[in-house]
């Protein structure tokens, strides 16, 4: 088994639904004021998230060793055991009582439009979470309570654990002064286009003088690749054509994880970028993020055919 990743981040359970409608026929413009809805969803699916428990299942299918760090609440115990299955630490999994995991509640109808609620729940006191003992070589700081995205990198830091900032869906969290403190702790930065161009209005750089502070940044591009920022240079990375794209969910994680991989075991950073396109292609094939189950051989097989290079 290669080196421990400590992968902080949330984990969730993300429940969707299917309307079979259209919300426009029910949404009256006028009466917004005073909204009162119900949509009846013959379609339900609930499946396990989270970018932390995500990126741990996605490293784990690359025989990677992913040491998760999260906060969950008491209604967890069938992802920890899933998580255990796999072969997944789960020691420094936190279980706060009297309170829910993470829950994602996603409704959508026949036009891809979207109503979201989301409940933190235990994800809320992730801070609290002591990573000091874990072990890893490496680690990522993925979307989380900011709080707690702060208190990991700070931990990290401190012990001397290089790790990557995945800013994600934690973007609206982060000023100015929030991101030049987190690339202070960081070595390495990913986010996708449309985040890439929010950091560099925030913080008033280009992503090619961010990257200097940085052994890598990579802007993750979807259908049309990646670019990774290293030592001055700009590489892109071509994308992998997946057999089908079914549902974007997880893509990012999924991408990080081959990431992790790549960096653990010595690769140089754009062999990495290539087998996380690799990941990121397998996972939009399938619904949900955590049911992709290549083996380790077909990963490498894409791996081969897509860039020519041995697993």
């Amino acid at each position: 088994m290669t080196a421990p990743v400590i992968v902080c981040g949330s984990m969730a359970f993300d429940t969707i639904m299917l309307f079979d409608g259209h919300f426009k026929d029910h949404i009256l413009p006028d009466q917004i004021h005073t909204l009162s809805v119900s949509f009846l969803v013959p379609g339900m699916r609930k499946e396990f998230g989270g970018c932390s428990g995500n990126i741990a299942y996605s490293l784990r299918l690359l025989g990677g060793n992913p040491i998760p760090v999260a906060t969950v609440g008491v209604d967890a115990e069938d992802y920890l055991a899933r998580l255990r299955g796999l072969g997944i630490e789960t020691r420094w999994v936190r279980v706060a009582g009297e309170t829910f995991t993470a829950q994602c509640f996603i409704t959508n109808d026949l036009s891809d439009n979207q109503i979201t609620a989301f409940h933190p729940g235990a994800m809320a006191l992730s801070a609290g979470n002591d990573l000091t003992e874990a072990p890893g070589e490496w680690g990522i700081v993925a979307p989380d309570a900011k709080d707690a995205m702060f208190a990991h990198a700070e931990r990290l830091h401190a012990r001397g654990i290089p790790f990557v900032f995945d800013l994600g869906q934690a973007m609206p969290l982060f000023d100015k002064a929030d991101l030049e403190r987190m690339l202070g702790l960081a070595q390495v930065l990913t986010v996708n286009d449309y985040e890439g161009h929010v950091v560099e209005q925030r913080i008033g750089r280009s992503m090619r003088e961010i990257a200097t502070g940085l052994q890598a940044v990579v802007v993750t591009r979807g259908a049309e690749g990646a670019t990774l920022y290293e030592n001055g240079e700009q590489v892109q990375i071509a994308a992998v054509k997946p057999d089908a794209v079914v549902d974007p969910t997880g893509c990012g994680d999924a991408y990080r994880a081959g990431l992790l991989y790549g960096v653990t075991n010595g690769w140089r950073w754009a062999d990495a970028c290539r087998l996380a396109s690799v990941m990121g292609a397998i996972k939009v094939a399938h619904r949900g993020p955590q049911n992709h189950q290549p083996t380790r051989e077909e990963i490498a097989r894409r791996l081969k055919d897509a860039y020519g290079l041995e697993m």
